[in-house]
């Protein structure tokens, strides 16, 4: 760790009896937090440097040098101890150091130290959510992202996770708008992912529950986002029981052109095919009968339907 200190002779240039006696107490104080300090012993350290500048600042131009260099000292050793209740994962008491050190730095003529101090604020509430949304605390979660996002929303991480969350608790509209956020500021291939499955897994569950329509409407809300190949086959099944033939082809090729080796490929063909037999269109029929006609199960009914046509 960098050192903040430099240990001081007790040589003592006139000066009368009484002060030299309060510099050499004070300067015994400040190396022996200069000590503390370099056995790890951080906030004992602090305590022995505060002390030490408390007594320095009495002595007026005496204790000028000693007090300059507990200044010096103090705001780094502030921000140190913060850093270490965050990897401690204390967070809460991480974040109260850090705004004790912006305040002592800004005391102390610091501007560095209370930059990084700053700084690191918005990280220690995304740290905090992240923890919380592992442990299945959505609401804890979404707390944390949201003070990081008040702190710094150019943070691409901790908006995206605040959309991630935002979803997680059924609330899209303020997860677009975060995650939005997130695309703006480098994340968006991931932002839009996550809205697309949202929207994707609500098709399903619309499916399951037999709504046609819904399952469409939600199939269209994910590939508003991000084009998904099972959104296009979801409503491609739903417009068929809806008995919208032209969309369910549509949606089938949509499909198809963003999976061609579907495992289901030959049956979806198939599918097609017979849907534009039905609308007389014979030739966009036969295209399809064609291409189903090497699939293993629908292979033979699409040749037969081939010599009929």
């Amino acid at each position: 760790m960098k050192k903040f200190f430099l240990l001081f002779a007790a040589a003592i240039m006139t000066v009368g009896v009484m002060s030299a006696q309060d510099i050499n107490k004070a300067l015994e104080i400040y190396n022996n937090g200069a000590m503390e300090l370099q056995m790890g012993n951080k906030e004992g350290a602090l305590n022995l440097f505060l002390e030490a500048l408390a007594m320095a600042e009495t002595l007026g131009e005496d204790g000028a040098e000693l007090a300059g260099n507990c200044k010096g000292t103090i705001p780094a050793l502030n921000y140190e101890i913060a850093k270490d209740m965050i990897e401690a994962k204390s967070y809460d008491e991480a974040v109260a150091q850090l705004n004790k050190t912006v305040e002592v730095a800004g005391l102390y003529e610091d501007p560095s130290t209370a930059e990084k101090a700053s700084e690191m604020l918005p990280k220690v509430y995304l740290s905090k959510g992240n923890d919380l949304f592992k442990a299945k605390d959505a609401a804890g979660a979404l707390a944390a992202y949201e003070q990081s996002v008040a702190l710094d929303s150019t943070n691409a991480m901790a908006t995206l996770q605040l959309g991630r969350t935002y979803l997680a608790v059924n609330k899209p509209e303020e997860a677009e708008k975060a995650l939005f956020m997130a695309a703006r500021h480098g994340r968006e291939s991931e932002a839009m992912k996550q809205l697309s499955n949202f929207w994707l897994k609500k098709a399903q569950a619309s499916g399951k529950a037999g709504k046609s329509q819904e399952v469409i409407d939600f199939a269209k809300k994910a590939n508003s986002y991000l084009e998904n190949a099972n959104a296009y086959r979801l409503a491609a099944g739903a417009a068929q029981k809806l008995g919208k033939n032209a969309d369910c082809i549509a949606y089938y090729e949509k499909y198809l052109e963003l999976k061609p080796n579907a495992k289901d490929a030959g049956g979806v063909q198939f599918t097609i095919a017979a849907l534009y037999q039905q609308g007389g269109n014979k030739e966009k029929a036969r295209e399809y009968y064609q291409k189903a006609s090497t699939d293993p199960q629908y292979g033979p009914q699409a040749q037969e339907q081939l010599k009929n046509l």
